[in-house]
């Protein structure tokens, strides 16, 4: 349920930390079930999975860069350039698997499923697609840092990947985009946020799928 009075951010955000496990979060209230809720420490990824995570990851960060780019919804442009962007940097690291011998997987999972759903959204469900552009990008620069170091610690000798830099100062990116999205719900009915907020635990499914590949061992 949308509050009043407050920042719609500071709603997105206070129910999206009530999704991640006690592990993950202090703040979190659920349970863990799958070994991806589990502390990071406890995490044995594979290179094949992280590989497959990385394809599948870009497969929706295209998807939304390419949405923004084209808008259906004025407000879309709102979204443009932010310097979270992690296509083009994705692509970088793939070559990179790529130069070291490894094989890249074609997108065929989970990613690309997301990214069907996030197109459909975008077309007709603008609350919607905002939960999801916020979750996804957000993510990524606080427990997806996290992870990404972890994970390069147990498999790829402390390779600091292109995904987890950012061109300029990351904290100021992140409080622009907060300023952006809470311009443009500041006119939003309370309907329209609730269903924005209720379409979190959508969006922490999708993304759970996603980030289980690195733990999988084909």
């Amino acid at each position: 349920m949308a509050l009043q009075g407050k920042g719609f951010v500071d709603e997105m955000r206070m129910v999206a930390m009530k999704l991640h496990t006690r592990e993950q979060a202090r703040e979190g209230e659920k349970e863990v079930k799958g070994p991806e809720e589990r502390s990071i420490s406890k995490w044995n990824p594979t290179v094949d999975g992280y590989l497959r995570f990385l394809v599948e990851s870009k497969s929706v960060y295209d998807a939304l860069e390419g949405i923004v780019d084209k808008p259906d919804f004025p407000y879309y442009a709102e979204l443009r350039n932010t310097g979270l962007e992690r296509s083009e940097r994705l692509g970088k690291d793939l070559e990179w698997f790529k130069g070291q011998g490894y094989g890249i997987p074609g997108p065929s999972g989970p990613g690309v499923n997301y990214a069907c759903y996030i197109q459909e959204l975008s077309e007709k469900d603008f609350p919607a697609f905002l939960c999801h552009f916020y979750n996804f990008y957000f993510a990524h620069t606080a427990g997806g840092r996290i992870i990404g170091k972890k994970v390069a610690g147990k498999i790829l000798n402390n390779k600091d990947l292109e995904f987890y830099k950012w061109d300029g100062e990351l904290k100021q990116m992140l409080q622009n985009l907060r300023d952006k999205i809470n311009k443009i719900t500041l006119g939003w009915t309370m309907e329209e946020k609730n269903h924005c907020l209720e379409e979190t635990e959508r969006s922490f499914k999708y993304s759970g799928d996603i980030l289980r590949l690195i733990l999988s061992p084909v």
